[in-house]
């Protein structure tokens, strides 16, 4: 017994802007019925006492320290700008 239809593959499909022909959701709808019935196999698991994970690495945050540092002064970097006014980038308006 198939969990999804060709219909419903079809609708998706149509949802996300995607052309598919008949052929291709026969496709589609297997594979995607493959996937379900493997998540339902994963259901069946015991996971009582398992602490939920975002990751199954224990990852770190690799970044540098957001340290304070001396960069370029607001005349150096307005020096080249095309337009400025009262010491701001002058950028042409989007809104009305």
């Amino acid at each position: 017994m198939s969990r999804i239809s060709k219909d419903e593959v079809k609708h998706v499909a149509h949802l996300a802007r995607l052309s598919i022909n008949e052929e291709e959701a026969d496709t589609f709808t297997k594979q995607l019925d493959d996937i379900i019935t493997y998540a339902e196999q994963l259901n069946e698991l015991d996971t009582e006492g398992v602490e939920p994970t975002t990751h199954v690495l224990d990852l770190q945050n690799v970044m540098r320290k957001d340290e304070p540092k001396q960069w370029i002064s607001k005349e150096d970097a307005l020096k080249n700008a095309p337009d400025q006014q009262d010491g701001q980038f002058k950028v042409p308006s989007i809104l009305e």
